[in-house]
């Protein structure tokens, strides 16, 4: 599974490289999935600068500055969380780029409203203000976790090479 996404961390550490910024990830349901992708590649300490795997509530908070009365209010499977990983891992780190995932991989953990599948990420990039997208994945665990860290990838690579978009 990991294979099929080695080409696109290569595309993205070509890139960062090129423009000299350095990358940092805030992960919960990937659990490190994208660090370990991108750092699966020889030469990543030239763009890679950290991960951080904030799976519990209070790691997000400890690690990042995600607020308590967001968590409380919002879920740590929400828009506003997510966006405040992603500026809390840039402003913990020496990156210029972050990339954030929370959702629910299951196979339990789902609700009505937030069903398993339900994936927030949240992308910063340099002379752009952070946004985030909310997507549903189908699959098993595995499944869910390794789109959520395809669309993490592709998300920088876009947000890299055009226009940023001006609504999530």
């Amino acid at each position: 599974m990991t294979e099929a996404l080695t080409p696109l961390a290569a595309r993205l550490g070509a890139l960062l490289l090129a423009q000299g910024l350095h990358l940092t990830a805030a992960e919960s349901c990937t659990g490190g999935w994208i660090a370990k992708v991108v750092t699966d590649l020889a030469g990543s300490s030239a763009w890679f600068e950290r991960g951080f795997v904030t799976y519990s509530n209070e790691s997000k908070t400890d690690l990042l500055g995600v607020r308590t009365e967001t968590l409380a209010r919002h879920g740590a499977v929400s828009e506003p969380v997510v966006l405040e990983m992603v500026v809390g891992a840039l402003a913990r780190s020496r990156a210029q780029v972050a990339v954030a995932v929370s959702g629910i991989a299951g196979p339990d953990g789902g609700s009505p409203d937030k069903p398993v599948g339900t994936v927030w990420l949240a992308w910063s990039v340099p002379g752009a203000p952070p946004w985030a997208r909310c997507l549903h994945f189908a699959g098993d665990r595995g499944e869910v976790r390794r789109q959520a860290v395809q669309v993490a990838l592709e998300g920088l690579l876009e947000r890299l090479t055009g226009p940023a978009p001006t609504h999530a």
